[in-house]
């Protein structure tokens, strides 16, 4: 597990969005995972997980408090949590100015069709070059699509670990392109679910909100950030 608190980035937001923009521009390709607790529980035993976010060309940010505290305690200086929203919306916004390509593959067919009306109105010089809902049966058919569309944006919102595999056994076949796997994210931008009020995430309070919407969460929160605690006591 140590070697993911390496691969970690560590600066600010700002900074991290920088990249972003450069990258954008330049045409690079670029694989983003978001990570929590989680993300970093599911590797300890699926190698392929494991193997996806060591690779030298994925770049791990800090999601979750969880991970921003974790990786504090055991002396790596990592600034601030990126969370996936964030990331998602800034693409969108940078896609807008610059005149890019986007494609949005997963979520519900409602959650969907709302996202691609709000952004084609909000965000008129941003592309959508297509979309998909994420209850497709032939996911990798979709991607061989994807491949033939060029965009310069590839969200993907089917949770943690299938969007991460999925992006991955793909990646080779793009030239450029920012992938990010978001999770639930399509369902807060187009309007279907209401994000955190500010104040649980200025205190970084965001998964204990989740929670309290969604009380079934607690069992996943447990094998995750609680148990995930404790490896990281051990490493400390």
């Amino acid at each position: 597990m140590r070697k993911l608190f390496d691969k970690l980035y560590n600066k600010d937001e700002d900074s991290f969005y920088e990249i972003l923009e450069k990258n954008l521009k330049n045409n690079k390709r670029m694989f983003i995972v978001t990570s929590n607790p989680e993300t970093f529980m599911i590797s300890e035993n699926d190698n392929k997980m494991q193997e996806l976010l060591l690779d030298k060309n994925t770049i791990l940010v800090p999601d979750g408090i969880g991970i921003v505290k974790a990786a504090r305690m055991i002396n790596y200086d990592v600034k601030e949590r990126i969370t996936g929203i964030d990331i998602a919306n800034k693409l969108i916004e940078l896609g807008n100015s610059l005149n890019k390509k986007i494609y949005f593959f997963g979520a519900k067919p409602e959650v969907i069709e709302s996202l691609n009306n709000l952004i084609s109105e909000k965000y008129p010089n941003l592309k959508i070059v297509g979309s998909k809902d994420g209850y497709v049966k032939d996911k990798d058919k979709v991607f061989d699509e994807i491949v033939e569309l060029e965009p310069d944006i590839i969200l993907v919102a089917m949770g943690i670990p299938l969007q991460e595999k999925l992006i991955y056994k793909h990646l080779n076949k793009f030239k450029k392109g920012i992938f990010v796997g978001v999770g639930g994210s399509f369902d807060v931008i187009s309007g279907h679910k209401k994000r955190a009020p500010k104040i649980f995430i200025k205190l970084n309070l965001e998964w204990l909100y989740r929670i309290l919407k969604e009380p079934s969460r607690i069992k996943r929160f447990y094998d995750s950030n609680v148990k995930f605690l404790f490896k990281v006591r051990k490493l400390k």
